[in-house]
């Protein structure tokens, strides 16, 4: 197949007045239908102007990323923020229609069950009554991502992006740290007025939102909108105390005995990164890490070789950073042309390697899973999404010494723990917007509160006392998730357990584990996590001490990695 390059794929606006009357059209053979097949085929015409839609979307909104000083692209995700909610609109008029069809019985046996339940739970998110808070939205999520993007940071009479500001903040170097932290903290203090007022007006209008379509608060609606269909807020909080009772104590031990070995009298929040005197760095630049990754995927099997081409020959990376670019990085992906991007900006430290291997394992998986991927499910929920990456990274183990050379070890051991400390952290910003949310009339003071008091109970072996800004419980303002992703952050955590299986089942037998992997992500959307967990042999982090194993498994590693 032949692919195109991101930079040569075509953009065109596509306006609001033609995706309406496109769905109309769809409408109309749904209502007007006299078999199951006609529901069926009016399904995959809507299906397919959808992907169309969703391709320039993405496309507007990835080159925005790349440059948000870009006026036409400005332009161009104004104009969708607004249209958008409209468009979807109509959407639920084609859901509506297309569950109150009298031949809705025969066509479901034609259909993947959970198509069904993303219908229905479209008609729960959204209605004409939220229009204008679901404009708001759009409009508040690009104004904070604008305006984080175009931060810089003072740093030894430097301003640097936050990308290059976190290298500082993972030096060798304590006071280097430290330093960079306050940078940090000086910045967003600067502009807490900003920060503050963005969120808390996107707490009351997401609540807004919530009491407008019946629902006590925002939580519920939450989680519909990120499209839960096999777990709810009890399972959740199930997970949070197998968190709080088998994983914190685990790093509490590991963290102390760290700061023992490095001397370090009270471990503050820019020492949580650090797991040695000379942390592990890439011995390559990063030309040299992305050429090591196609390598890699290379020799690791037929279809990981096939994918790395792909991206490659199809330019689909983008990983330095420069000024304008958007901070952090992603995987996307762009349907009518089945083709993944990775966005990235790169800084020379250990998170470049994790680029190659985390953004890559989602691209992987629409790449492995493109032709069996059911449009309105594409790879699942976000934590099934991220067991396709956080997965990869502990294959790529194997080859882990081309990228560290001597230092492999130290870099799994690094590798390992922060990903078992990511698990804390990653559960305290879930916890942290599902109390926001339950009190939407909070202050910006009982809001850091919230944070320090968390963080405390998750996180009791450091504390951020003495850095500008951050003690006062500020943490969570440089998260984007928490401002544009609601909701997000817990299937990190999940994932992250289950990916620390399939780390285990690797080094029993490689190959047979990824094989389950590869059959794994091909499964993509098709199942919900809690059955995909079933059918590769693993077992559900909503179980009742489900983590015990997985901390007791990470503890042992960790001791023999560090011998």
């Amino acid at each position: 197949m032949d692919y195109v390059r991101i930079k040569d794929m075509e953009y065109k606006r596509i306006l609001k007045e033609d995706v309406i009357a496109s769905i109309e059209k769809c409408l109309a053979k749904v209502e007007n239908a006299t078999c199951p097949q006609d529901l069926l085929d009016a399904r995959n015409e809507y299906n397919k102007d959808s992907e169309l839609l969703g391709t320039m979307v993405r496309l507007a909104h990835t080159r925005l990323n790349l440059n948000s000083r870009d006026e036409f692209y400005s332009a161009e995700m104004d104009y969708y923020n607004n249209a958008l909610p409209e468009i979807q609109m109509y959407d639920i008029k084609f859901s509506k229609a297309f569950l109150a069809s009298p031949y809705l019985e025969e066509a479901k046996k034609g259909l993947n069950p959970l198509v069904i339940t993303m219908m229905e739970l479209s008609l729960k998110t959204a209605d004409e009554r939220i229009l204008e808070e679901m404009q708001e939205e759009n409009k508040l999520t690009t104004e904070y991502g604008k305006f984080v993007s175009e931060l810089t940071y003072d740093f030894r009479g430097e301003k640097v992006t936050l990308g290059i500001l976190r290298k500082y903040m993972q030096d060798n170097d304590r006071e280097t740290r430290k330093e960079a932290c306050n940078a940090l903290g000086r910045t967003l203090k600067a502009n807490s007025e900003f920060i503050d007022t963005i969120f808390d007006k996107m707490v009351k209008n997401r609540d807004k939102m919530a009491k407008k379509l019946g629902y006590k608060n925002y939580v519920e609606l939450g989680y519909n909108i990120m499209q839960r269909t096999c777990y709810d807020k009890d399972m959740v909080a199930v997970f949070r105390e197998n968190v709080l009772n088998d994983i914190v104590p685990v790093v509490t031990r590991l963290k102390n005995a760290i700061a023992k070995k490095l001397g370090i009298e009270e471990m503050k929040v820019y020492d949580d990164a650090t797991y040695s005197e000379n942390d592990p760095k890439p011995i390559l630049d990063a030309k040299g890490i992305l050429n090591a990754g196609r390598e890699m995927y290379h020799e690791m099997s037929k279809e990981t070789s096939d994918f790395i081409d792909m991206m490659f020959e199809s330019d689909a990376f983008d990983v330095m950073p420069r000024e304008g670019k958007w901070t952090g990085g992603y995987m996307t992906y762009f349907p009518i042309y089945k083709q993944p991007f990775i966005f990235a900006n790169f800084n020379g430290t250990t998170a470049d390697v994790d680029v190659i291997t985390h953004e890559a394992g989602h691209a992987f998986a629409y790449y492995v899973g493109a032709s069996d991927m059911t449009p309105e499910l594409q790879l699942g929920g976000m934590e099934t999404a991220e067991t396709h990456s956080m997965s990869m990274e502990f294959f790529a183990w194997k080859y882990i010494d081309k990228f560290f050379g001597d230092g492999a070890d130290a870099y799994k051991y690094k590798h390992l723990f922060s990903a078992l400390a990511f698990i804390p952290y990653g559960t305290i910003v879930d916890y942290f917007q599902e109390i926001v949310y339950e009190n939407p009339e909070m202050s910006p003071e009982e809001r850091k509160a919230v944070w320090r008091e968390l963080e405390a109970k998750f996180r009791p072996w450091m504390n951020a006392r003495e850095i500008e800004y951050i003690e006062e419980g500020t943490r969570w303002q440089y998260q984007n998730h928490i401002f544009q992703s609601p909701f997000y952050y817990i299937d990190y955590c999940l994932a992250q357990t289950i990916a620390f299986e399939f780390l285990k089942l690797s080094l029993e037998d490689y190959d047979k584990a990824l094989k389950t992997y590869i059959a794994h992500a091909k499964r993509t959307g098709n199942y919900g996590i809690t059955d995909l967990v079933k059918m590769a042999g693993l077992k559900s982090p909503f179980e009742k001490g489900a983590l015990s194993e997985v901390a007791e498994f990470c503890e042992k590693l960790l001791e023999k990695l560090s011998k």
